[in-house]
């Protein structure tokens, strides 16, 4: 869980791109986050803490008009055991809605023809991570779960405007076929990624679930906390005025009862001991152009309109998988930020992070097993990744690190 022609990504300019997850270039699709892990489609282009008591009533007044746009009203609410509150929303008053270019849309409950491209079936791996929150209750059929925001989350960002926004970056050049990241300004990557400029139309991978230790001054400004979570990502003029984290702006339609994005992932892995993944897929819908996002066995939980892009509208010329981490060298030393479990490639099953069964999605709207894969780790002595192939994980890679050791200072 952040599709486009290419250019460049993230500093990218004029792209369009979409994360899930699950944080996939003509596509930018980015699931997901546990340092950060993400796999990203591309085709185109850090803390701040603050209390309600250092603001003006001015202020709060219009952060408060601000929750009241985005927090729709719920038909029924959850408290998770983790502190999240899920509010279940109808599913015809969800935020994407209010997007200008969405105001006719008819919301697309499933996939014409198939619930995914051809060859889809979910991996068999032995235990699934899922949500907190359900073990306190569900959200009824016609709702979806939504996280709901607060004044802390806001305050936490730069500014209300910030809130819910990564920050553009300045693009860098780059050769056709290099991975579609943005190293340099503290970000730090190990990754797989697709060479040879493809046509690509989704994605998809089953990746392990950590909960690595964020170094303080790195807290997640967007949660509070450093709980690995499932959230998406959309953007259509590379960061600059478009898109946002989940559903905190209008954008992703959401069409699932049991998947709230953003909220945290649960059970987590243990070295040595029972491992845990979640499969992600993000694909186009070949009839209709709307760029989907499935969950574990084939579970729709929605998409992103073919209205929002321009790039995407087409195809992905690339797919990125791995892992990223923020290092702002706090003190002048290297971040203790761990990427994956906190532990190098080559410790292997049960002590390094995986992703595994790297597919895409072909013109033939077929999964096929990823070809040609390259990595790239910039600090291998913060955090490396080692590929390999088998029969029963076909396309795989290890990867992390610990960032902060007496080889990475």
């Amino acid at each position: 869980m952040e599709v486009e022609r290419r250019r460049r990504r993230r500093t990218i300019g004029d792209r369009d791109c979409s994360c899930a997850s699950t944080t996939m270039s003509s596509s930018h699709l980015c699931p997901l986050a546990f340092s950060l892990l993400f796999l990203l489609l591309s085709c185109c282009g850090e803390m701040i803490g603050a209390s309600a008591s250092n603001y003006t009533t001015l202020r709060l007044a219009r952060i408060q008009r601000h929750l009241e746009r985005i927090n729709k009203p719920a038909a029924k609410t959850i408290q998770s055991p983790d502190g999240d509150i899920i509010d279940c929303v109808p599913r015809h008053k969800q935020p994407a809605l209010d997007h200008p270019l969405l105001s006719d849309h008819k919301i697309q409950a499933k996939v014409r023809g198939r619930e995914g491209p051809r060859n889809y079936s979910a991996s068999d791996a032995a235990r699934r991570a899922w949500q907190a929150w359900h073990h306190v209750g569900h959200c009824p059929r016609g709702t979806v779960p939504i996280r709901r925001s607060s004044v802390d989350d806001v305050l936490r960002a730069k500014s209300l405007f910030h809130f819910g926004k990564k920050q553009m970056r300045v693009p860098l050049a780059r050769k056709v076929d290099a991975p579609d990241v943005v190293s340099g300004n503290g970000h730090e990557h190990a990754i797989a990624y697709t060479v040879n400029n493809q046509e690509v139309y989704g994605a998809k991978a089953t990746m392990n679930v950590w909960d690595p230790s964020v170094q303080a001054e790195n807290d997640p400004e967007l949660y509070g906390d450093s709980r690995p979570r499932l959230f998406t990502y959309w953007t259509s003029d590379a960061y600059r005025a478009t898109g946002c984290y989940n559903l905190l702006c209008a954008g992703f339609i959401q069409t699932n009862n049991r998947i709230a994005i953003g909220a945290a992932i649960s059970p987590v892995s243990s070295p040595g001991s029972g491992q845990y993944d979640i499969t992600i897929l993000v694909w186009k819908d070949p009839k209709l152009g709307n760029w989907w996002m499935s969950f574990g066995d084939s579970m729709l939980v929605g998409y992103w309109p073919a209205e929002l892009f321009t790039h995407l509208s087409d195809r992905a010329t690339m797919v990125e998988w791995g892992g990223e981490v923020v290092n702002m060298r706090p003190n002048g030393e290297h971040t203790s930020t761990q990427m994956g479990s906190g532990r190098f490639a080559g410790s292997g099953f049960g002590k390094a992070s995986y992703f595994r069964n790297l597919e895409v999605v072909d013109a033939d709207n077929s999964l096929v097993s990823a070809q040609a894969i390259a990595t790239l780790a910039e600090n291998t002595k913060c955090y490396d990744i080692r590929s390999f192939s088998n029969a029963d994980w076909g396309a795989y890679f290890y990867f992390g690190g610990p960032g902060n050791n007496p080889q990475c200072p």
